[in-house]
C-alpha cells in the first residue's frame, strides 16, 4: 500500500478503526473520516500507537449531512489531489425512527445517501489515482430488503431490521450501478459482508441500550480485526484489481439476492438518490 490514499468513513471504531490501523501498517496514508472530534481524536490515537505508523489523519464528516459531506470533499481535494480507495464502512441502525438533518430516515440517510453523494463527489480523485478502488460495507441483511417506494424515509411504518435491511440492500444496488458508469475505466467498486462482528454497533450512546445485549452476543461475534479483513484485502489485492460490481464475504465472491441483482432496481435507485442529494453530474467536473 505505499504511497497510497486511502478514506475510511466510519474510522472512529469498530471494523472502521481496525481497517483504518491495517492499512496505515501496511504502508497507506489513511484519511479517518469521522463525525466525532472527540471519538475521532482517540481514535486516531489508537491507530497510531496500533500501527506504529503516522500516516493516519482526521477528518470529520458526518453522513447525515449534505453539508457535511460537501465540506468534507472539498477538504479532501485540498489536501490529496489523488485518491486510491474509498472505504465507506460508515453505518448506523436505530431502534426507532430518525432522521438525519436533511430529513431523511437515518440508516437510509447515513448508510446509503450520504456515502452515494460522497463517493460521487470523489470520483475525480479515485480517476486520477492508477487504479482507484471504492469498497462499499453491507451486510447479509440485504437479502431480506426491499426498496419501499411508496415510502422509502419509512414515515408511516418503520421497523429496525426494515429501515436496516432496506439500506444494506441499497448499498449493493449504487455498487453494481456504480461499477456500470465506471465501466471502460480504471476505478472499481466492490461491496462486502463483513460478518457478525462484536461492536457497538446499535448501542445508544446516551442511555447505553443494548449494550448488555451486545457483551453476551459478542462472545459468538468475530472480532473488529477479523471483520475488517475483507475490506482491507479489497483495498489492497492484486487479485481483484479488473473485478468490479461484485459482493464478497470471506475474500471471495458471495450470491447476492434477486433483489440486488436487479440492473433496473439499481438504476432506479441512482435515479431518486441523485434528486434525494441534489447531485447533479456536472457537479463532477
Amino acid at each position: 500500500m505505499n504511497e497510497k490514499t486511502v478514506v475510511v468513513t466510519g474510522a472512529n471504531s469498530g471494523v472502521g478503526l481496525a481497517t483504518a490501523t491495517e492499512l496505515a501498517r501496511g504502508g497507506a496514508t489513511v484519511v479517518m473520516a469521522c463525525r466525532s472530534a472527540a471519538r475521532g481524536e482517540q481514535a486516531l490515537k489508537e491507530a497510531r500507537q496500533r500501527s506504529g505508523s503516522d500516516k493516519l489523519e482526521l477528518m470529520l464528516c458526518d453522513l447525515g449531512s449534505l453539508e457535511s459531506i460537501r465540506s468534507f470533499a472539498r477538504e479532501l481535494q485540498t489536501r490529496h489531489p489523488k485518491l486510491d480507495v474509498l472505504i465507506n464502512n460508515a453505518g448506523v441502525i436505530t431502534t426507532k425512527r430518525e432522521t438525519t438533518r436533511d430529513g431523511f430516515e437515518s440508516q437510509l440517510g447515513v448508510n446509503h445517501l450520504g456515502h452515494f453523494l460522497l463517493t460521487n463527489l470523489l470520483l475525480e480523485q479515485l480517476r486520477r489515482a492508477p487504479q482507484g478502488r471504492v469498497i462499499n460495507v453491507s451486510s447479509g441483511a440485504h437479502k431480506t430488503g426491499a426498496i419501499h417506494w411508496e415510502d422509502p424515509h419509512l414515515t408511516r411504518s418503520f421497523g429496525v431490521w426494515k429501515a436496516y435491511s432496506q439500506s444494506k440492500l441499497a448499498n449493493i444496488l449504487f455498487t453494481k450501478a456504480l461499477a456500470e458508469r465506471l465501466r471502460g475505466t480504471a476505478v472499481t467498486a466492490n461491496s462486502l459482508h463483513p460478518g457478525a462482528v462484536g461492536t457497538n454497533f446499535g448501542v445508544d450512546r446516551q442511555t447505553g441500550f443494548g449494550r448488555p445485549i451486545m457483551a453476551f452476543l459478542g462472545l459468538f461475534f468475530l472480532t473488529p480485526e477479523q471483520g475488517a479483513e475483507t475490506s482491507v484485502y479489497l483495498a489492497t489485492s492484486d487479485e481483484v484489481t479488473s473485478v468490479s460490481g461484485e459482493y464478497f464475504y470471506k475474500k471471495k465472491r458471495a450470491p447476492v439476492s434477486k433483489r440486488a441483482n436487479d440492473p433496473e432496481l439499481a438504476e432506479r435507485l441512482w435515479s431518486w438518490s441523485e434528486q434525494q442529494v441534489g447531485w447533479a453530474a456536472s457537479e463532477a467536473r
